[in-house]
């Protein structure tokens, strides 16, 4: 998150049932939050867990040494790559080539 305080500037409506807002309510009231701060700090974290949850992935130490040795392992190029690489070595001379940030060595 962000080390400056964040300015509300956005709203998210949503209803529920008297009984899960007395819980709610009662929650934050024990925390010393408001509804509010406890909603928005109880609806991030949820978020980054969720994220966390669905971008990483805990490898068995087996299959940790596994994709480890597949990626120390001396690999051959595929037809796919070969042509491609094929394709960038004739598309124009060495100097009017594209970096990865879209500038030629020209244009530097």
């Amino acid at each position: 998150m962000s080390v400056l305080p964040n300015q509300p500037s956005s709203r998210l409506d949503f209803r529920i049932s008297p009984e899960h807002k007395a819980l709610i309510e009662r929650a934050a009231s024990a925390q010393g939050q408001t509804v509010s701060n406890f909603a928005i700090a109880s609806l991030l974290k949820a978020a980054e867990e969720a994220i966390h949850s669905e971008t990483q992935r805990v490898l068995s130490a087996r299959d940790g040494r596994r994709f480890l040795a597949m990626l120390d392992a001396a690999g051959t190029p595929n037809a796919a790559l070969r042509a491609a690489a094929a394709l960038h070595t004739t598309a124009g001379d060495a100097g009017a080539r594209r970096t990865s940030k879209g500038r030629s060595r020209r244009e530097r």
